[in-house]
């Protein structure tokens, strides 16, 4: 029944927009700094290995983005965390 009303109110197609948009970002960016889709994939899944170390996170939420801006660029992740972990044991180098 929500899923009804969404659509005809038109909060679907401005998801379905938004996420449209997001995508040709995302493209136009990796385009422009030359990293690929399997690289940024790639990264991703190294930053969630390394951060479920020390916290618990919504994997499925977490965004991670390269972004440009004039003539800097700037690796941008979005990590929501659902705890921290407190019993880590370090490990010596």
């Amino acid at each position: 029944m929500l899923e009804f009303l969404m659509k005809l109110l038109g909060k679907e197609q401005q998801n379905s927009k938004t996420m449209a948009k997001e995508r040709l970002r995302l493209v136009l960016v990796q385009d422009r700094t030359n990293v690929s889709p399997e690289l940024l994939q790639n990264l991703k899944e190294d930053l969630i290995a390394v951060i479920t170390k020390y916290m618990e996170i919504d994997e499925k939420a977490l965004e991670v983005n390269i972004d440009t801006h004039e003539e800097q660029v700037a690796l941008i992740a979005n990590i929501p965390i659902k705890s921290v972990k407190r019993n880590i044991r370090v490990q010596a180098n």
